[in-house]
């Protein structure tokens, strides 16, 4: 089993920056996908940015590219997602998942979440 904490959430303004991270403890973090996901209110959770296990390979939905960054750092089990230029529509609970292949299709341990607002 894997447990996640997701951290640096918080409130910011429109333009502002965050960096959250997604702390892991448990079985062998560094052979992991991570994604981070996010939930707005009176919405359903979706993707943000995954990165495979070694960081070769990252992936985002169209409308975080550019914008957001996700790294990891195997040597402390942690895995980042530093967002620049944040707007109001990135308002959400964000959410760091694993799975064991980049091609899985199933997030297999999920973290709490951390709530990002963005005031305009």
């Amino acid at each position: 089993q894997v447990q996640l904490v997701e951290s640096g959430g918080g409130l910011v303004q429109a333009g502002g920056s965050l960096r959250l991270s997604c702390a892991a403890s448990g079985r062998p973090f560094a052979t992991y996908t991570v994604g981070w996901f996010r939930q707005a209110p009176g919405k359903e959770r979706a993707f943000v940015a995954a990165i495979s296990w070694s960081g070769d390979s990252t992936n985002y939905t169209d409308s975080v590219k550019g914008r957001f960054t996700i790294s990891r750092d195997n040597t402390k089990n942690t895995v980042y997602l530093q967002m620049n230029s944040l707007k109001p529509e990135d308002t959400a609970v964000y959410y760091c998942a694993v799975k064991r292949g980049w091609y899985s299709r199933e997030y297999a341990y999920w973290g709490q979440g951390t709530q990002v607002t963005v005031s305009s």
